[in-house]
């Protein structure tokens, strides 16, 4: 369970640039509970994941991962419970190292990472049945470099380490928006497959409102820095983009002017 309370964020305080990026969000999100996170620019979404996943530190406000206070915990220490694919299928792997050497790297997350430790005929089997998973013959490709591989195949790879060892949460930061349609639709499909399977509590970042409602359990939208939107069960099922936006303006008073949001 995550329990993000009154978080509050400002950037570069008391200039004439400053960003007041978080302006209060309360966030609470059950075991096993699939939310996905929609927004217009500027919402607050990647920095509200950033602040989840400790590699933005707040000004205020408390964030509890199974009732652990980890707000003043770094991004290391919190990585035993945080598991994260980025946007980029060039992050979060290095493409260096072979498939198996970044398997090996996710499976000790959290720990004292040895890729010789690591790297053991139970583990290899252990990858190479996961990997087998995706169908794309990766599973006969362990000693080759990261590099070579596709960027939906980096991101199917991506989310397959996420899930190698139990977290308390998982973040999807826009994990399919640099994919082309087949690709981002194939890695939404796993997606969606692993998050069941293993019954992971997940927030989900998406620009795509189309998206937020055809996946995970919840919906909740940012705008300026705080929660205006979340719905869930018999409200949110059969609810289209149009019914979203209504809500939206219904709520808030204003119309949703980030054209990429509207038309995803």
């Amino acid at each position: 369970m995550m329990q993000a309370t009154d978080l509050r964020l400002t950037f570069n305080p008391g200039t004439p640039i400053e960003n007041p990026a978080l302006r209060g969000i309360n966030l609470n999100i059950a075991d096993g509970e699939f939310v996905t996170v929609i927004g217009t620019n500027g919402a607050g979404k990647s920095t509200f994941l950033n602040a989840v996943s400790g590699t933005t530190r707040v000004d205020s406000g408390s964030i509890l991962l199974n009732g652990i206070d980890v707000t003043k915990k770094t991004a290391h220490q919190r990585a035993h419970w945080v598991a994260r694919v980025f946007q980029d299928p060039m992050a979060g792997t290095c493409e260096a190292l072979t498939i198996e050497e970044n398997m090996a790297l996710a499976y000790k997350r959290g720990g004292k990472r040895g890729l010789n430790f690591a790297l053991n005929p139970n583990n290899r089997d252990l990858f190479k049945e996961k990997l087998s998973v995706l169908k794309l013959g990766l599973e006969s490709r362990l000693t080759d470099r990261m590099g070579l591989l596709s960027g939906g195949q980096r991101q199917a790879v991506s989310l397959l380490m996420a899930s190698l060892q139990p977290s308390k949460i998982l973040l999807l930061d826009e994990h399919t928006a640099a994919l082309d349609p087949k690709t981002a639709a194939f890695v939404l499909e796993l997606t969606d497959k692993i998050v069941t399977d293993n019954q992971l509590t997940t927030m989900m970042v998406t620009h795509s409102m189309q998206q937020a409602l055809a996946h995970g359990t919840r919906t909740v939208m940012l705008h300026q820095g705080q929660v205006v939107l979340d719905v869930a069960g018999d409200k949110r099922q059969g609810m289209t983009v149009h019914d979203l936006l209504d809500m939206f303006e219904q709520t808030r008073g204003e119309k949703v002017d980030d054209d990429s949001l509207i038309l995803s």
